[in-house]
């Protein structure tokens, strides 16, 4: 049995921002036409960052995945048992002309996961729950690095940020039961403890941003 599902009656923690973050300070120009760019972000139980992410405007698509890793061990037998490399991620398809890179960070700080948590996220355990930002380029490398700097000097949490940057990693998509989990299970007893409610945080703290 995997930590998740050991930990399902155990109290959700709650998440370390109490408001909406800052935008941030440095961020890639929003695009002038529609298209499609790509970000990869480790934060925890990935069936709660993907429903997050899921509701954002301007995403077209999110992924339930595993990076930190190679291919061969990109499993969740193996992953959820802490016997790899990789970190549950999601990959997040999203229109530049719509949302920023930087926008998408804002929210995966202050309502998708706590950053202030090491190598778990409230119930789960291990390295492969750990907070993570794997950059696509040196553009999200430097965004990313720029945001960490500028909450960590603004105090947005009361304890240290501890999300790493790891650029350079392949996202390896994750079985396909775990995709849109949480949409076809919305009374697992996880989901509903676990996942709801940073959607509704989401909702309550980033409104302009949700899709209506």
């Amino acid at each position: 049995m995997s930590a998740r599902f050991a930990a399902v009656l155990l109290p959700a923690l709650l998440l370390a921002a109490d408001g909406p973050l800052p935008n941030p300070a440095v961020d890639e120009p929003r695009a002038a036409s529609k298209g499609t760019r790509t970000a990869v972000f480790a934060g925890g139980c990935f069936w709660c960052t993907e429903a997050v992410f899921e509701q954002v405007a301007g995403v077209r698509k999110v992924v339930s995945g595993y990076a930190g890793g190679d291919a061969a061990s990109a499993n969740y037998k193996l992953v959820s048992e802490g016997k790899t490399t990789h970190a549950e991620a999601i990959e997040i398809t999203y229109d530049p002309s719509a949302v920023t890179y930087g926008q998408l960070l804002s929210i995966f700080f202050g309502a998708a996961h706590d950053p202030t948590q090491l190598d778990r996220q409230g119930p789960d355990w291990g390295k492969q729950y750990r907070s993570a930002v794997f950059p696509a380029n040196e553009e999200h490398k430097r965004i990313a690095a720029a945001y960490i700097d500028q909450l960590t000097k603004a105090h947005a949490f009361g304890k240290p940020i501890v999300t790493l940057i790891a650029p350079g990693t392949k996202f390896h998509g994750a079985e396909d039961y775990h995709q849109d989990f949480v949409r076809k299970n919305p009374d697992h007893p996880y989901v509903v403890r676990n996942a709801l409610p940073k959607v509704a945080k989401l909702k309550s703290l980033y409104p302009a941003m949700v899709k209506k």
